[in-house]
């Protein structure tokens, strides 16, 4: 049966795939022993890894809490991954009662186990796409069915554009995304880098997974937010993006910038 043109037979269990790993990392149970296997070989070559996805998890909260704190009321979530509470809809249920939230991942699971947020009065969608073909995720009927592009909306790329190769044009692809939103929208993205330690390892974990990990430089990930001004503090690693505790040990080690920018005109 194929589902959004994808067949049951495709979901591939034999490899790991960043979605289940990061829950895994996560302390999720929506894996595999495949996935778990890989997760702890990236531990081992990244010791700070568990500590890095749930730091960048909590700035995806911060983050997502500022940019509903400033007025936008719609979520367009690439990536998203696996639904370990709490998500970003429940996070920006926090901050206002009238979100609504599209929901994008490529892999089958994930939209099977996400069809779960979906909610009665229409204002959370799931959708299965891919983002190296972001004009099929801006024209897909059921992301316009929760988003208004004539109106502000937040664009989440987090921890998944590391997972787009130079081949595949990720700057273009981002350049795409922002041209569809209005003025007053944001983007809100985070990356893996290897600044701060040799990470050659954790990125050879996933040339056995579903995708592959790209490491950039700060300088690299800045770019992706050409079109868009940053606000402070600008790109910055995780724990240190306006920090609403004391950020955990081995912050310093963490190997992800994240960074939230505004679309002006």
């Amino acid at each position: 049966m194929r589902e959004n043109g994808f067949r049951a037979e495709e979901i591939d269990t034999t490899k790991p795939h960043p979605a289940r790993i990061y829950d895994y990392l996560l302390g999720g149970k929506d894996n595999y022993e495949v996935d778990r296997q890989a997760g702890e070989q990236l531990i081992a070559a990244a010791p700070e890894a568990r500590i890095g996805v749930r730091a960048n998890r909590a700035f995806l909260r911060r983050a997502v809490r500022h940019v509903v704190g400033t007025g936008v009321r719609q979520i367009l979530d690439i990536g998203t991954g696996l639904p370990t509470s709490p998500n970003v809809h429940e996070t920006a249920l926090e901050v206002a009662p009238d979100i609504r939230v599209a929901y994008v991942d490529n892999d089958p699971i994930v939209h099977t186990h996400a069809g779960a947020l979906l909610s009665a009065a229409g204002t959370t969608g799931i959708v299965l796409a891919d983002l190296r073909d972001p004009r099929a995720i801006l024209d897909h009927p059921d992301v316009h069915a929760v988003i208004d592009f004539d109106e502000p909306v937040a664009l989440l790329l987090v921890a998944v554009i590391h997972f787009l190769a130079d081949a595949d044009k990720p700057e273009e692809i981002i350049a795409t995304l922002r041209d569809a939103l209005a003025p007053g929208s944001h983007l809100i993205l985070s990356h893996a880098t290897g600044d701060f330690a040799d990470r050659s390892g954790a990125a050879a974990v996933y040339s056995k997974a579903t995708a592959s990990m790209n490491l950039r430089t700060r300088t690299e990930i800045e770019r992706f937010f050409d079109g868009f001004e940053l606000i402070d503090p600008g790109v910055a690693q995780v724990p240190f993006w306006r920090p609403d505790t004391p950020p955990p040990p081995r912050s310093e080690e963490i190997g992800f910038y994240g960074g939230v920018a505004r679309k002006l005109t």
